[in-house]
C-alpha cells in the first residue's frame, strides 16, 4: 500500500510530519490530546470532540480494530453516537494488524469511510508537551494543498451534534427529559438499565410545557456560552423544584443559567484517570473526562455550592443547589470507556426523582 506523507501545522508555526492512514483531505480544527490507553472507537464517536483534531498519547493505536455496527434500543451498540465526530486523528504508531473478537474492520478503513484524515509516525509525546506548555492551539492537517485555520469554539457545535427530533427510549414509570447537547449513547444506556423512560429532545427545545419527572442535561462540544437557547430554557427550569442532573456541558449550562460564568481551560481535561474530591468528605474518585471549559467557582451565587473539585488543578467538577434537588458533574459517570467509580450518581438522581414524584 502506497504511503503518503502529510503535515500537522499548529497556529504558532510548529510542524509535525506523519504518514497518512485515513482519508486524504486537508482539515482544520483545535488540537487536543487524550491520555487514555483504550477506548478509541468510543472517543472518536463522542460528540464532545466535534471540531477537534485528536492526539492520542498512548503509543499503539488500532491493534483491536473497530467493532461492527449493530443496533440496540435505537442506538449503535459499541459506539457513542452514529458517526465519527473528530476532525482528524494524530497517533504515534498505527497497528495495521488488528485482533479482537468484536472487530470487523481496521481503524484506517473506518476513518477512510468516514472521511476523517489520520497521521501516524508523529512524536505525540513532543506534541502533547508542546500543547501543555503553549495551551490549546488551532491546527490543520495538510496534504498537497493549504487551508485556513478554523476555531471551532466560535461555532455553535452543539447545534451540529444534537438530535433534530424528539426520540423516546424505554417504557419505565419515571419520565426523564434529556436535553441533547451532544449526548453519549452510554448515558442513555445507563438510564434504560434503571428502567426509566427517556425523552430525548433537541438542544434548543422549549420543554417548559412538557410532562416529566426529572430533567437531564447532557454533555456536548465547544463553548457553553454558544448554547444561549439551552441556557435560557434551563434558567426557567431552575426556578422550579423538579430534580435536575447535568453532566459535562450540562454542568456548565446549569452554572450559566444560574448566573455564574465559565472560562476556557489552558488545554482541557481529556483522560480516564482524573482524580476528583467530593467536597465536605474525604472521598476521592477516579473519573473519565472530556472538556475544554470550566466553571468559574468564584462567580457562584449563595444558592449554590461546589460538589466536586479536581485534585490536579483545583477546578470545579460539579455543582449542587443548597435547597433544591439539582446537581451536576463535570466528569463522565457513565464512562465509556473508563472508570465506573461514580456510576452511583445515576442512582442518586433517580432517588431524587422518586422522592419528588412518588414513582
Amino acid at each position: 500500500m502506497e504511503q503518503h506523507k502529510a503535515k500537522l501545522i499548529l497556529e504558532d508555526g510548529t510542524e509535525f510530519i506523519g504518514t497518512s492512514f485515513g482519508y486524504e483531505g486537508s482539515v482544520a480544527g483545535e488540537v487536543v490530546f487524550n491520555t487514555a490507553m483504550t477506548g478509541y472507537p468510543e472517543s472518536l464517536t463522542d460528540p464532545s470532540y466535534r471540531g477537534q483534531i485528536l492526539v492520542l498519547t498512548y503509543p499503539l493505536i488500532g491493534n483491536y480494530g473497530v467493532p461492527g455496527i449493530t443496533e440496540e434500543n435505537q442506538m449503535f451498540s459499541f459506539f457513542e453516537s452514529d458517526k465519527v465526530h473528530i476532525t482528524g486523528l494524530i497517533i504515534a504508531d498505527y497497528s495495521e494488524q488488528y485482533s479482537h473478537w468484536n472487530a470487523n474492520q481496521s481503524l484506517g478503513d473506518w476513518l477512510k469511510s468516514n472521511k476523517v484524515p489520520a497521521l501516524t509516525g508523529v512524536d505525540t509525546r513532543a506534541l502533547t508537551k508542546h500543547i501543555r506548555e503553549s495551551g490549546a492551539l488551532l491546527g490543520k492537517i495538510i496534504f498537497d494543498d493549504d487551508i485556513d485555520f478554523i476555531d471551532p469554539n466560535m461555532e455553535n457545535l452543539t447545534a451540529q451534534v444534537s438530535t433534530n427530533e424528539v426520540i423516546t427510549y424505554g417504557d419505565g414509570d419515571k419520565r426523564i427529559l434529556l436535553l441533547d447537547c451532544g449526548v453519549k449513547n452510554n448515558i442513555i444506556r445507563h438510564f434504560l438499565k434503571r428502567n426509566v423512560t427517556v425523552i430525548r429532545v433537541p438542544w434548543d427545545y422549549d420543554f417548559s410545557n412538557e410532562e416529566y419527572d426529572g430533567l437531564f442535561l447532557s454533555n456536548g462540544p465547544g463553548n457553553p456560552k454558544m448554547c444561549e437557547t439551552s441556557i435560557k430554557n434551563v434558567a426557567k427550569a431552575l426556578k422550579q423544584d423538579k430534580p435536575i442532573f447535568g453532566i459535562c456541558l450540562g454542568n456548565q449550562i446549569i452554572a450559566l443559567a444560574s448566573g455564574a460564568d465559565t472560562y476556557k481551560l489552558k488545554y482541557g481535561h481529556r483522560s480516564h484517570n482524573q482524580p476528583v474530591l467530593q467536597c465536605g468528605t474525604n472521598r476521592a474518585f477516579i473519573t473519565s473526562q472530556n472538556h475544554g471549559f470550566a466553571i468559574d467557582k468564584t462567580t457562584l451565587s449563595d444558592e449554590w455550592e461546589t460538589l466536586f473539585i479536581n485534585l490536579n488543578d483545583g477546578t470545579n467538577e460539579g455543582l449542587r443547589h443548597k435547597t433544591k434537588p439539582i446537581f451536576s458533574v463535570q466528569f463522565h459517570p457513565e464512562a465509556s470507556s473508563g472508570p465506573t467509580d461514580t456510576e452511583f450518581l445515576f442512582d442518586d438522581f433517580l432517588d431524587m426523582v422518586s422522592k419528588h414524584s412518588g414513582k
